[in-house]
């Protein structure tokens, strides 16, 4: 039976995406934001993160997988592109969490390839346990050193993204 043991709250996680989405306000005000999404973890960040940006702005999706069960399969799957043109725009990556760093460094390389005038990175979790490629995050709403987690996206095997908090999943 799994357990869970919790890490971050549903409040802990709103209050800093309020502030992350404050700061990504001023720092793009007079610019041609788009939100990418990385999918499919990284929906319910977006969903809030995007009502708490008060600036206009654009969203998109783009849907890589490199994970089975707790295990990256070390292959990144790139599966649905963005739609909109992303040339000359500020791109700014969401994600659920950024952990080996493979999948989002190969990302990162696809978008730019579309010619964006700048890209940055937003993640909910900058997780440093399994870090393979250094990425630089711009925005991070916390930060966490090990663990297997789960909740607000974040899932095993597609199940446990519902939950409304983070928790550290033992098998």
């Amino acid at each position: 039976m799994p357990q869970f043991i919790p890490l971050i709250s549903e409040a802990k996680i709103c209050e800093k995406i309020k502030q992350i989405g404050q700061k990504i306000s001023l720092d793009y005000n007079d610019k041609d934001l788009v939100l990418i999404g990385i999918l499919k973890g990284s929906i319910i960040f977006l969903s809030d993160l995007t009502r708490q940006i008060t600036i206009d702005h654009e969203i998109d999706l783009i849907g890589a997988s490199s994970y089975k069960g707790t295990s990256s399969i070390g292959k990144i799957n790139l599966y649905k592109k963005p739609v909109l043109n992303l040339s000359g725009r500020d791109v700014l990556l969401v994600e659920d969490i950024v952990d080996t760093g493979r999948t989002l460094s190969k990302l990162v390389e696809f978008v730019t390839s579309l010619h964006p005038k700048s890209l940055k990175i937003c993640t909910l979790i900058d997780k440093h346990e399994r870090r393979e490629v250094e990425i630089d995050v711009d925005y991070s709403c916390f930060l966490l050193e090990k663990g297997f987690i789960v909740g607000y996206g974040l899932d095993y095997n597609e199940k446990y993204r519902n939950l409304p908090a983070i928790y550290d999943l033992k098998l």
